[in-house]
């Protein structure tokens, strides 16, 4: 039987993004692809601060 991976968090799934954009970005040249891609990324860097945010919001004040 197929063992299943361990599941990634929503933080590692973003980042994965992240990285496999900037590589992407690396190698485009300048046009409206490349300020697609670079839009893209300031949205999951948006979303990483904004699910932290929340995370933290999320947690019991210490007593």
């Amino acid at each position: 039987m197929r063992r299943r991976s361990e599941p990634h968090t929503f933080e590692q799934r973003l980042d994965e993004q992240r990285l496999r954009l900037e590589h992407e970005l690396a190698s485009l040249p300048v046009g409206a692809q490349r300020e697609s891609v670079a839009a893209r990324i300031e949205q999951l860097q948006s979303a990483a601060e904004m699910f932290e945010f929340l995370k933290l919001r999320g947690t019991p004040a210490p007593r």
